[in-house]
């Protein structure tokens, strides 16, 4: 009898210091995991609409009257970016909108800022590290320059009108601003807002805004994968609420076959991955999310940053010229 238990004791202790192995392991990792999504980043939150007084009937005569805020895409921008004459990409699609702005109106009628911002898109399971900063950690830093450029305009000039246009990455960042703005809680006061144009937008839905060009019948990647959440890569799903007050303001331009803004509705839902897949095979074969610059939107032969650019003018041309002092 003794000797069976002896036994016994021999065997369970081993496996005793085993499972406590296990169980040290599996705790180290969930403090990994937690810890990589802790340093990959966050969604950023919107900030409400700093108090302020009522508006004067003048402003400074530094002040422009139309302030266009233009936000790059992935790798077109930087955080050193000189905001007036950018050059961290040479090739940044966004030239093709903000150079013939700046080029087509003086700086008091028309102040064009690009929003210099990291832009960048980390492979969250490259090894060794790719060292760029993660979609949310880009996201968050080109969602706080560009509230940083609006709320600083608007607390120097409040008279001034607002213009916002981005593409892709910066899509996402000027569309999700607009939201906050069209829901009443964003960094500047939504009848201020002369328009929104996006192109290759992330958060596409459809219905929130005027599409321009051929019709698609996907949506924005985060709808798509609404819900997916990987270290530094969170799926946000559409904007509550869309624009707001906005929607009449917003135009959206999508290629079809762009994986970014035309993908497949719900491909994270079982029934759908065959298709979803095949849709996979089109992106590969056509690679049109950088090809904006060439891309026409309508029978006249107008590419999508003409368009956007040609928007933007008629925007400016019409908006109030308040008076200075």
């Amino acid at each position: 009898m003794t000797s069976t238990r002896r036994g016994t004791r021999k065997k369970s202790g081993p496996l005793r210091k085993l499972l406590v192995l296990i169980v040290v392991l599996a705790v180290i990792l969930v403090a990994l995991i937690a810890l990589w999504y802790l340093l990959a980043g966050r969604v950023p939150k919107p900030i409400p609409i700093p108090p302020g007084p009522e508006r004067p009937n003048a402003q400074p005569a530094t002040c422009p009257d139309v302030q266009v805020v233009a936000i790059p895409g992935t790798w077109e921008s930087s955080d050193t970016d000189d905001p007036y004459n950018p050059s961290a990409n040479p090739a940044s699609l966004m030239l093709n909108v903000s150079r013939p702005l700046q080029e087509q109106f003086d700086s008091s009628r028309a102040d064009v800022y690009t929003v210099p911002y990291v832009a960048q898109f980390s492979n969250p399971v490259a090894f060794p590290p790719d060292g760029q900063q993660s979609y949310n950690k880009s996201r968050a830093a080109g969602t706080a320059a560009t509230n940083d450029i609006l709320i600083r305009r608007h607390d120097e000039c409040p008279l001034t009108t607002f213009l916002l246009t981005g593409f892709s990455q910066g899509a996402v960042i000027a569309g999700d601003v607009a939201s906050s703005i069209g829901s009443g809680d964003g960094p500047i006061p939504a009848d201020l807002v002369l328009g929104v144009g996006l192109i290759a937008d992330g958060r596409r839905d459809p219905g929130a805004a005027t599409d321009v060009g051929t019709p698609v019948t996907g949506v924005g990647a985060e709808l798509s994968l609404a819900g997916l959440k990987i270290p530094g890569i969170t799926m946000t799903g559409p904007r509550p609420g869309g624009f707001g007050d906005l929607a009449d303001r917003a135009v959206e331009i999508c290629a079809p076959s762009d994986g970014i803004c035309d993908a497949p509705p719900k491909a994270l839902k079982p029934s759908n991955w065959i298709g979803s897949g095949l849709r996979l095979l089109e992106y590969n074969n056509n690679p049109v999310h950088a090809m904006y610059n060439s891309y026409v939107v309508d029978d006249t032969g107008t590419t999508a940053t003409q368009w956007i650019a040609d928007w933007a003018v008629q925007k400016i041309e019409a908006a109030p010229v308040p008076a200075h002092y």
